[in-house]
């Protein structure tokens, strides 16, 4: 049988990237592992809801075997035996966070000869988690790019607390695998900016007030600055997204709404954001560069640059080490820039 890799769960930034990176590669390599101290670097500690959730999904779609799963939890054991890709419903009952589940189960399947196809219900718009425009607009098209076969559909959004999105992902058997590479930076996306604000039960003169912020400080024309109403949601929600267009594919900036907060607080943060990624010069901004490690490391392997590395992205390539034989080199390429280099032996 093959050895237990042991985790330790409040490495790096100690939260929960450790537990759905790992669940992730156990899946698609047949490794069990076992993880303690999971979330130790949050105030609070162990398995929230959104956590088990993943834990459950990819149980799932691995045929695993778990022992310690419980909300609070702070220690599992996660023993897979094949991937099953076919139809999967999974609801997280409350607004934890669709798309982190998503992250999780969705390497494996990328992998996987037969299709699947996923119903997703919970939180669309998270907070401190991946919104599904960042995920539709920015993730995706570059997992295209490498060769991989999948696709998103938003049906209902959900924004924190009530939750209740919907979104279906279709994915298909991938064809030939490439290297992706994103060397060039800002000047090699003329910075194509638009603006999105996004309401669910909240005046429209919200949304004015925050894409007013967004065009002074970006320079955006009225025609690339909108506001779309969401009729279907359950519970009030707002979020500002901010996109800078590539070749094929966008960074995505988001601010999130919640009670108490400024509209033009909310617009600050998203426009905010995506000032200091253009300044920077790099290709990719420090969430999506978090994303894409664990794709390249699947397929053929690739560069990018991007902003400095983050916690979580130091983190994912920790974990990426212990169950693939990948070598990942960061370096400095400017003043606010980095280069990311994925090199992988790791045959699907």
């Amino acid at each position: 049988m093959t050895d237990f890799i042991h985790l330790d769960g409040s490495q790096g930034e100690g939260g929960g990237q450790i537990l759905r990176s790992a669940l992730a590669l156990s899946v698609v390599t047949g490794r069990p592992f076992r993880i303690d101290r999971i979330r130790a670097g949050r105030p609070r500690p162990g398995l929230m809801r959104q956590h088990l959730a993943c834990v459950e999904a990819a149980a799932r779609i691995g045929s695993a075997t778990v022992e310690g799963a419980a909300l609070g939890s702070g220690e599992i054991t996660f023993t897979p035996v094949a991937v099953v890709p076919g139809s999967y419903e999974f609801r997280i009952a409350s607004a934890g966070s669709t798309m982190l589940l998503l992250q999780t189960i969705l390497p494996p399947l990328l992998l996987a000869d037969q299709p699947s196809e996923l119903l997703l219900e919970g939180g669309t718009h998270n907070p401190f988690a991946p919104p599904f425009p960042f995920i539709d607009q920015a993730f995706l098209p570059l997992l295209r790019r490498i060769g991989f076969d999948v696709e998103a559909s938003l049906e209902r959004p959900g924004f924190h607390p009530n939750g209740g999105g919907r979104c279906r992902v279709v994915i298909r058997p991938a064809s030939t695998l490439k290297p992706l590479r994103l060397e060039g930076g800002a000047g090699a996306m003329p910075a194509s900016l638009g603006a999105v604000v996004r309401l669910a039960g909240l005046s429209r003169q919200i949304g004015e007030r925050e894409l007013a912020v967004v065009r002074q400080r970006l320079g955006l024309a009225t025609e690339h600055a909108t506001v779309e109403v969401d009729t279907a949601a359950i519970g009030p929600g707002n979020t500002v997204h901010v996109s800078a267009a590539g070749e094929g594919f966008s960074n995505v900036f988001t601010g999130f709404g919640a009670p108490r907060v400024r509209a033009e607080q909310v617009a600050e943060e998203a426009a905010g954001a995506a000032e200091r990624f253009l300044a920077s010069g790099a290709a990719v901004d420090e969430h999506l560069a978090d994303q894409l490690l664990l794709p390249l490391a699947l397929a053929r392997g690739g560069s990018f640059t991007t902003t400095e590395p983050s916690g979580h992205t130091r983190t994912n390539a920790q974990i990426l080490r212990e169950f693939l034989p990948v070598t990942i080199t960061t370096e400095p390429v400017g003043p606010a820039a980095w280069r990311l280099q994925v090199d992988t032996q790791f045959v699907p």
